[in-house]
């Protein structure tokens, strides 16, 4: 077994202890879009969102996956684009571009088939 002494010298948690330090301690996107009242940062997370649904929407386009991880991937997608829609909300209040006039281009696409 590693004791918490050696864990301590490991090069990843000296290089957490020089970052915080530092004070460039890596941002989580906040649970509710309304905690933050800043524009370029909603903006950052909005594209955060969308290159992690295009991830998630090629990963579930594979064929040799069984349902249940289908069910998974699809309900993970979800709250991403849901989260997605909050923060285009967001961004419209704080007087950003409005991206929401892209998504009803999106769903015409989903009607089609």
């Amino acid at each position: 077994m590693v004791r918490n002494a050696e864990k301590a010298m490991t090069a990843l948690a000296r290089f957490q202890r020089a970052q915080l330090k530092e004070g460039k301690v890596k941002e989580r996107r906040p649970f509710l879009a309304s905690e933050r009242n800043e524009l370029p940062k909603a903006e950052k997370w909005r594209r955060q969102i969308t290159g992690e649904i295009s991830k998630e929407v090629a990963q579930i386009q594979n064929s040799g996956l069984g349902e249940f991880l289908i069910r998974d991937l699809n309900d993970e997608i979800n709250k991403l684009l849901r989260e997605k829609g909050h923060l285009e909300y967001k961004i419209k209040e704080q007087r950003g571009p409005d991206s929401t006039c892209q998504r009803q281009d999106q769903k015409d696409l989903f009607d089609t088939y």
